[in-house]
């Protein structure tokens, strides 16, 4: 199972959520809270069996809070399968209550061995189990806690977490100063938002989720902080086609970029409208690139346009204007950008135009900004550090500062709409590439064109996009993959 299997929940929540939901199901439903920590450990530890079968040595690195509290669990039911299991506890024994205090208790009464720690534990250990930090954490791991962390991330033993992996922020999925870096994370309750954005899916490795018997109506009484989404969510806004269709049905797409040394990037955003299924597809670029373009793909009418006026009759013929591939920041690409926004078109807006509307900001509530984190950084007047560090936060604040949709681009792309946050899991890092940011731009600019709205075509844009890449990556592997391999995948994805 990976962090995109369609098995796992829909619903993520925050951390201060994920507790709410333990409330509710102990004092409303009446599941004894001790129950939850021997299901979250039976949870894990099936898991840890189904993952490293062959495994006869298992290390469980507990906390003195709740979640070691389920490690302890873990090594008990270890012992008991016939595995030499071995507790280090990292703090003082002193502070374990509750829960934790009775299912460690119950452990010393096994033959499982509970020793200090040492480094040295990590070279007679078959797999690691990580239950020192749980979603409470709020400040940046340090002093001999840290040190253990670090120690299990150079261990090369592979690791488990429990519910979280320690020092990740669940809500962000940003590692506060040092974070373990588990192959794969068993998560409790409610799935935790920062898993599948930023630095959380490197750090959870493959992610599992138990409810551990929650009824839904739990769930259901706190809404979730972000929606997690696939391609196919949105298959039923491209429903098939009347046979009597024609090319004026399906929109007219006109991008507008391409500057010096920068035409490909037109030309790609431009032909991925079209593959997702845009009737007609327009560029207006630079006089010196439109010949050029419409004989690299004679399908797209490629135009000369030395300045603004020439977009005037272009505008006319357009249902969606997509701006930014290409562009530059010159004279022209101020001039074009200026003309294009005084339509009333709906419009996809990215690269150099996001970079130009931060220097000079203006609000509409009819058009998608897709910027990735530094673009994101330079619209909302901070830093790239500040955006990564919560990326659910960053999409919000542009959407609120901007108006429409905001695609913030990156590992767990986000989506923030006047109707909610979500989050696509799937892309993979082949696409670490020149282009792809010009292809996605064509592609919500091609659904647009179809008759979706802003935060559908966003949304599904996003996935068709995401799930191309994956298509492309298992046929060809990621490295070396270019943003036109997403092309023959697009049109089959649509259809």
């Amino acid at each position: 199972m990976t962090a995109n299997d369609p098995v796992l929940p829909r619903a993520l929540y925050r951390a201060t959520q994920v507790r709410e939901l333990d409330r509710i199901a102990i004092q409303k439903h009446g599941i004894p809270s001790a129950t939850l920590m021997e299901r979250a450990g039976e949870s894990a530890f099936a898991i840890l069996r189904r993952l490293w079968p062959e495994a006869k040595r298992a290390l469980v690195c507990s906390g003195t809070g709740q979640n070691g509290g389920d490690g302890f669990v873990v090594a008990r039911l270890a012992q008991a399968a016939g595995l030499r299991a071995t507790v280090t506890v990292i703090g003082n024994i002193k502070n374990i209550h509750g829960d934790a205090l009775a299912n460690y208790e119950r452990l010393r009464k096994t033959a499982a061995t509970v020793v200090e720690w040492k480094p040295a534990l990590l070279n007679d250990a078959d797999v690691i189990v990580d239950a020192l930090l749980g979603t409470g954490l709020d400040r940046p791991v340090t002093g001999g806690m840290a040190e253990v962390i670090t120690a299990i991330n150079r261990g090369g033993r592979p690791v488990l977490a429990v519910d979280v992996p320690s020092g990740l922020n669940a809500d962000t999925g940003q590692p506060l100063g040092t974070a373990v870096k588990a192959q794969a994370t068993v998560t409790f309750v409610g799935m935790k938002a920062g898993f599948l954005t930023g630095s959380g899916p490197d750090y959870c490795g493959h992610v599992y989720f138990a409810d551990l018997g929650i009824p839904a109506a739990v769930r259901e009484a706190v809404p979730p902080a972000v929606e997690r989404i696939s391609r196919a969510d949105g298959v039923h806004l491209l429903p098939r086609r009347a046979r009597g269709s024609h090319k004026g049905h399906f929109g007219h797409v006109l991008v507008i970029g391409g500057d010096h040394g920068y035409a490909g990037a037109a030309r790609m955003a431009a032909e991925a409208a079209g593959r997702v299924g845009s009737g007609l597809v327009s560029i207006a670029t630079r006089p010196e690139h439109a010949a050029m373009l419409s004989a690299a793909r004679p399908e797209i009418m490629a135009h000369n346009a030395s300045d603004r006026r020439a977009l005037t009759p272009l505008f006319r013929n357009a249902t969606v204007a997509a701006i930014g591939p290409g562009l530059g920041q010159s004279d022209w690409a101020q001039d074009l950008l200026g003309a294009t926004l005084e339509q009333k078109l709906p419009l996809v807006v990215d690269a150099d135009a996001l970079n130009l509307i931060a220097l000079d900001p203006v609000t509409r509530t009819d058009w998608i900004l897709t910027p990735h984190p530094g673009e994101a950084a330079r619209l909302l007047k901070s830093d790239t550090t500040v955006v990564q560090a919560d990326r659910y936060a960053a999409a919000r604040a542009v959407r609120e500062r901007y108006g429409g949709v905001c695609v913030l681009k990156g590992c767990g792309t986000v989506i923030a709409t006047p109707d909610g946050v979500y989050v696509c899991d799937a892309g993979n890092p082949g696409m670490a590439s020149g282009g792809m940011g010009d292809i996605l731009t064509g592609v919500i600019a091609g659904l647009l064109a179809q008759g979706l709205s802003l935060s559908d075509a966003a949304r599904h844009g996003v996935c068709v996009h995401a799930e191309a890449a994956d298509q492309a990556a298992a046929q060809g592997g990621e490295r070396g993959m270019l943003a036109t391999d997403l092309m023959h995948w697009l049109r089959k994805l649509v259809n």
